[in-house]
C-alpha cells in the first residue's frame, strides 16, 4: 500500500506539529518541545540502551503532568516484570493503574502463534480499541514490536502490518511510540538495521546507542528525523538515573540568560582576595591548576570554609581522598571543616563512591547539589573525569557542568592537574576547563637554593583587574597566606632566600632605626644645650635691661637735682638783687 494524500499532507515538512512533552530532561530541548503529537515516533536501540525506560517515562509524564492517559503494550516482558523493573525510578505505576491513567497490555506472542506464523495485527488493534474506549488514552507505546514482526513470514508481510498499525494510530490521532531493537553494530542510521523501512513511515525517529569507551559505558541519543520541526541533529549523551533518562545538553540559551552578579565573595585567603580585586564573582567558575602537592585542595578547602562562615551551604566533592581524610588534612593548615559538617552547612562527598562515565559524574554532582541546596560547589580534582570516557566527550562535559552552575547561580571551584597547562602532554582526555573558567589560578613549584616552594599566580580573571605577580603560598599551623613579593636580579625569591633577604632588610631597617634614634638623642642634647644657653642669655639680657633702667633712672635723678640746684641758685641770686642791704 502507498500513503494516501491525507497522510502525505500530515507528513509535510511545511507543517509545524504540536508537541507531546516526554518529561525526559534535555530531550524536550533537543526536539523543541517533545515528540510529534498525534503522530508516530520510532525508537531504535540495542540491548540495554534504555528503550523500555524511555517509553515508560514518556507515558508517566503524560499521565501526571499532561493529563493524557497512556497504554503500554509489551511484546517481550510481562506486565508484572515491567512494573517490578520500574519500581526503582519512583514512578508509582500501580497508583497510575488504579486511576486508569496508565494501562498495561501483555501482548507477548503465544507458543501456538509462534509455530503457525499465521497472524496479523487485527486482533491486537481490536483489543487496543476497547482499552482506549475505557481509558480515553492519548499516548501509546509498543515495546519491542520487533518480537512480533519477526514471526511474520517475509518483509512484505512486515511492512503491511506496520503500515496498518501506523494508519490505525493516525486515524485516532494517538501519539504513538514504537520501540524496536537494532543489531548492535553501531550503524549510524536506522535504515541500515533490519527494520529500517519503518523510519520512512513515521514522523520522528530516535536512535539510542550504548558503547564501551576505555572500559566505561557511554550512552548517547540522536534524533535522526523529525518531520515538520526543527531539532538538534548532533548526538547527545544520556544517562539512566534514579528518575529515569536524562539527556545531557549544553544549554546555550540557558547560558545567555544566566544571572550575572557583580557581588564579590571571599576565596578564604585575604591576600588572594586583594590580588583578585576583592575576591571571586558570585556565580563564577574558578579553576585551580597545579602539580600534585601544590596545595590545590588547600585553596579549595579555604574557599569552602569561607563560604560556610558566610552562611552559604556548600558541597565539597573529593576524588582523591575520603571525607575524614579531607577534614584531617586541612585541619593541619588551620582550615577547620568539622564544625561545618556537623551543623549541616558543608557536605563532603567522596567521589570514589560514584562510578560510570563523566556524564554520570556530572549528573550525580548536580543531584547532590540540588539535594543540599548548595550555593558553592568544590570539585577536587575535576581532571579525574578525563579517565571516564573518550577524549571527544570530555570538553562537552565541562561545558555542560559550567552552564548548569551559571544557570543555577552556583559558584564553582574546580581543581585540575597539569593537563590544563598549554604545552604539556596531557595524561588523559583534556576537559578544557581553562578556556571556560572565569578565573584561572595556577600553583607551581619554584626550586631555589636546594628548596622547593609553592608559587601562586593568576593567569586570568574575567571582568576584573588582577595582580600579575607570582606570590609564594605559605602553609602553616596558623593557616594559609601569601608572602610579600620579594625579588633580586629579576628573580622572585622564595623560601630561605626570601627569608634571608627579608632578614637582611629587617636588620638594615633596624640599624637605620638605631642610627636614627642615636642621632635624635644627639640632636635632643644639642637642642637642650642651646635651650640652656638661650635661657642664660635671656637672664643676662634681663640683667642688662635692669642695669640700663637703673642707669637711666640715676641719670635722670642727677639731671633733676642739677636742674633743681640751678633753679635754686637762680632764685637765690634773684633775692640778693632785690635786697641790697644783704650785700
Amino acid at each position: 500500500m502507498t500513503p494516501t494524500g491525507k497522510n502525505a499532507a500530515r507528513s509535510s515538512p511545511a507543517r509545524s506539529p504540536a508537541k507531546a512533552a516526554t518529561g525526559i530532561p534535555g530531550l524536550d530541548e533537543i526536539t523543541r518541545g517533545g515528540l510529534p503529537r498525534g503522530s508516530t515516533t520510532l525508537l531504535g536501540g540495542g540491548p540495554g540502551s534504555g528503550k523500555t525506560i524511555f517509553g515508560l517515562q514518556f507515558l508517566v509524564h503524560g499521565a501526571r503532568a499532561c493529563r493524557e492517559p497512556g497504554i503500554f503494550v509489551a511484546f517481550e516482558e510481562s506486565s508484572k516484570r515491567t512494573l517490578a523493573n520500574a519500581e526503582a525510578f519512583g514512578w508509582n505505576l500501580p497508583e497510575l493503574q488504579r486511576r486508569k491513567a496508565l494501562s498495561f497490555i501483555d501482548a507477548r506472542p503465544s507458543g501456538d502463534l509462534v509455530r503457525s506464523g499465521d497472524f496479523d495485527f487485527g486482533g491486537l488493534l481490536a483489543a487496543l480499541q476497547a482499552r482506549i474506549g475505557e481509558t480515553k488514552a492519548q499516548r501509546i507505546v509498543f515495546d519491542a514490536l520487533d518480537i512480533l514482526l519477526a514471526l511474520l513470514p517475509d518483509t512484505a508481510a512486515r511492512k503491511r502490518e506496520v503500515y496498518k498499525l501506523h494508519e490505525w494510530l493516525a486515524e485516532r490521532e494517538l501519539t504513538g511510540l514504537i520501540n524496536v531493537k537494532t543489531d548492535g553494530t553501531e550503524a549510524p542510521t536506522l535504515n541500515e538495521q533490519p527494520y529500517g523501512f519503518m523510519q520512512f513511515m513515521v514522523d520522528c525517529a530516535v536512535i539510542l546507542n550504548q558503547n564501551i569507551v576505555r572500559g566505561v559505558s557511554q550512552r548517547s541519543l540522536r534524533v535522526q528525523k523529525y518531520r515538520g520541526s526543527g531539532f538538534d541533529e548532533d548526538e547527545a549523551p544520556f544517562l539512566i538515573g534514579d528518575r529515569g533518562l536524562e539527556v545531557a545538553m549544553a544549554r546555550t540559551a540557558g547560558r545567555a540568560g544566566a544571572r550575572v552578579s557583580a557581588e564579590r565573595i571571599s576565596s578564604g585567603i585575604d591576600r588572594l582576595d586583594t590580588m583578585l580585586g576583592g575576591g571571586y564573582f558570585r556565580g563564577a567558575s574558578v579553576l585551580i591548576t597545579g602539580s600534585p602537592g601544590t596545595a590545590k585542595t588547600t585553596l579549595s578547602g579555604a574557599f569552602a570554609e569561607a563560604a560556610c562562615r558566610r552562611g552559604e551551604r556548600t558541597l565539597f566533592v573529593s576524588f582523591d581522598s575520603n571525607c575524614a581524610e579531607v577534614v584531617r588534612n586541612l585541619a593541619s593548615v588551620g582550615i577547620r571543616l568539622q564544625r561545618w559538617v556537623k551543623n549541616g552547612s558543608l557536605r563532603l562527598v567522596s567521589a570514589r563512591t560514584i562510578t560510570g562515565s563523566a556524564e554520570g559524574y556530572v549528573m550525580r554532582v548536580r543531584t547532590l547539589a540540588k539535594e543540599h541546596r548548595a550555593r558553592c560547589l568544590v570539585l577536587d580534582p575535576v581532571s579525574a573525569w578525563s579517565n571516564s570516557g573518550g577524549d571527544l566527550t570530555a570538553p562537552g562535559v565541562a561545558d555542560r557542568l559550567i552552564d548548569w552552575a551559571k544557570a543555577d547561580g552556583v559558584t564553582l571551584v574546580c581543581t585540575s592537574l597539569l593537563d590544563e597547562i598549554p604545552g604539556r602532554a596531557p595524561g588523559g582526555a583534556r576537559l578544557q576547563v581553562s578556556t571556560l573558567a572565569d578565573t584561572w589560578i595556577h600553583l607551581s613549584y619554584v626550586v631555589q637554593a636546594g628548596e622547593r616552594n609553592r608559587g601562586l599566580s593568576i593567569i586570568k580573571s574575567r571582568g576584573t583587574a588582577h595582580s600579575n605577580q607570582v606570590r609564594e603560598l605559605v602553609l602553616s599551623d596558623e593557616g594559609v597566606t601569601l608572602a610579600d613579593t620579594s625579588s633580586a636580579g629579576g628573580e622572585v625569591l622564595m623560601g630561605t632566600m626570601r627569608w634571608e633577604k627579608e632578614r637582611a632588610e629587617r636588620f638594615a631597617k633596624e640599624s637605620a632605626e638605631a642610627t636614627g634614634a642615636l642621632k635624635r638623642v644627639q640632636l635632643d642634647a644639642e637642642e637642650a644645650e642651646i635651650e640652656v644657653r638661650l635661657k642664660s642669655l635671656q637672664v643676662e639680657r634681663a640683667a642688662k635691661q635692669v642695669e640700663k633702667a637703673l642707669l637711666v633712672r640715676a641719670t635722670e635723678s642727677r639731671e633733676g637735682e642739677l636742674l633743681r640746684g640751678r633753679s635754686r641758685m637762680r632764685e637765690m641770686r634773684g633775692a640778693d638783687a632785690a635786697n641790697p642791704e644783704r650785700k
